[in-house]
């Protein structure tokens, strides 16, 4: 896989996590500060580091299969691996702008 292949497949990745959305908080989990790391090695293997919002999330089982089947469907992928942390914990600081203003925390 180029360079260049890699850069559109990660943007195809981002474009997928913004379209995955918490169930308790109405913004997606990429802006909500959820996906720490998201690589593409030469491959096509994903590897995903994301958060939940406190360890006994409701979908703390339900969330990481849903990001990994979702970008398993791209073209390109060969696989996925979701990896759950977390260190450092969730808080309300990692929540993007455009969510925060979403939310009217802003």
């Amino acid at each position: 896989m180029t360079a260049e292949e890699k850069k559109v497949l990660e943007e195809k990745i981002v474009h997928v996590l913004k379209n995955i959305f918490d169930p308790e908080i109405p913004v997606n989990i990429y802006e909500l500060g959820l996906i720490y790391e998201h690589k593409v090695d030469d491959e096509g293997n994903v590897k995903v580091v994301m958060t939940l919002t406190a360890p006994n999330c409701p979908v703390a089982d339900v969330m990481p299969r849903q990001v990994k089947e979702e970008i398993s469907y791209l073209t390109g992928v060969k696989d996925v691996d979701v990896e759950i942390t977390f260190e450092p914990p969730w808080d309300m600081d990692m929540i993007s702008d455009e969510a925060r203003l979403e939310l009217g925390l802003m």
